[in-house]
């Protein structure tokens, strides 16, 4: 059996004919199919806007940006995320701190949130900007979420970079139902790729004017933005210091062909999922736990082992693992513990749930192309290592 990743893209011969006619069109960049992208997925989200950038990062720089994040700010968000959740506030010259996990969910907890909350308060300190991540697909209790911080006049920006697809209480991730922007992802280990990429979703007319312009080097020609307004038709002003963070129409026409498959991948993503919950029980290890009214769109598939009771380390089980052809990988270590963040002043023992978490964390197999005999294969060979 070849070896197996963790996770990879899913590419057919629709999304090559979409590149190739792309490349073969007038404009591959600043052309048509960044609009007609946009428009699906915020058609797809239930989001009245959608403004596309070159990658998940960028897209949570410029929330950032946008919401008037910088010096003397502190921005929240989870221990456990990929590094560019906090990274996003440290472009803009403002802190960072971070808020515990809940152990069941693995997303930011509500509860360790409000007593925070109640700290910083007291302290004078609250944060500009929450950023909770749907960590592995699985979407945060946003409404919790939502009223704490928004009593605090708090911004939220939803790090949804695993959850396109994911639903929560009857709505999908990304309608910024219960935030100010959402951020997605489309790297190709995610639920859809266009090579490296990303957008922000918005209900605010004002933010997303911001957001276009920000992404833009700060640049337009839009006539009712200008100072000038009868300068000829090649003029163009800067308003603002921005970046170029556009997402050219290759990339974006290969997002519009995969997002006429987003419903195929998640369907796939559910069933494997559903078959490892079947086919782990009675292992000594734990599932993230899933929420009838928030279903996840299994971007990972995270299993916590249960040490207390095995043998073997985790080091042990991943090296076994991978041993057979099977990459399985870790997500995430926390941020908190990251050289540059201990040089901040974080330390050990700050967010005892996350490093808990991170201990006995293992991500299994998961992507729409994994076969039944490969995901058999894991699953054999996981329950030999725990034996």
């Amino acid at each position: 059996m070849q070896s197996i990743p963790y996770s990879r893209q899913d590419i057919a011969d629709a999304d090559v004919a979409a590149v190739v006619a792309a490349l073969r069109s007038e404009l591959i960049t600043q052309g048509p199919a960044v609009p007609a992208f946009e428009k699906a997925v915020a058609g797809y989200v239930g989001a009245p806007h959608a403004i596309a950038v070159n990658s998940g990062t960028s897209a949570l720089h410029l929330a950032c940006l946008a919401l008037g994040v910088g010096p003397g700010d502190v921005v929240w968000t989870s221990p456990i995320s990929f590094v560019a959740s906090a990274n996003c506030a440290r472009y803009c010259g403002a802190d960072v701190d971070f808020v515990d996990i809940d152990a069941q969910t693995f997303n930011l907890s509500p509860a360790a949130l409000e007593e925070k909350l109640a700290r910083a308060k007291r302290a004078g300190r609250l944060p500009k900007v929450l950023i909770p991540v749907h960590f592995g697909g699985a979407p945060c209790d946003m409404a919790a979420i939502a009223n704490l911080a928004h009593r605090h006049g708090i911004a939220v920006v939803e790090d949804a970079s695993h959850a396109l697809g994911a639903g929560y209480r009857g709505g999908r991730i990304g309608d910024c139902a219960h935030s100010d922007l959402t951020v997605l992802s489309f790297h190709p280990v995610k639920m859809i790729t266009t090579g490296e990429g990303g957008m922000l979703t918005t209900r605010s007319d004002e933010l997303r004017g911001r957001l276009e312009l920000l992404r833009t080097h700060g640049v337009t020609r839009d006539a009712e933005l200008l100072e000038e307004k009868d300068a000829g038709g090649w003029y163009y002003e800067q308003r603002t210091l921005g970046f170029n963070y556009r997402l050219t129409d290759i990339q974006a026409a290969l997002g519009s062909s995969q997002m006429r498959r987003l419903r195929e991948f998640l369907e796939r993503r559910r069933a494997l999922a559903a078959r490892y919950r079947a086919r782990l029980a009675g292992l000594p290890l734990s599932c993230q736990r899933e929420e009838t009214d928030a279903p996840s769109s299994y971007h990972l598939f995270v299993v916590q082992l249960a040490l207390e009771s095995l043998k073997p380390s985790r080091r042990e089980v991943y090296e076994g693992l991978q041993r057979a052809g099977i990459r399985a990988n870790v997500h995430y270590i926390p941020i908190h513990l990251q050289p540059y963040y201990r040089a901040l002043g974080f330390r050990a023992g700050s967010f005892p749930a996350a490093e808990r978490y991170y201990e006995r964390a293992l991500s299994l197999p998961l992507f729409p192309a994994l076969r039944a005999a490969e995901q058999d294969h894991v699953v054999a060979t996981l329950s030999g290592l725990l034996a």
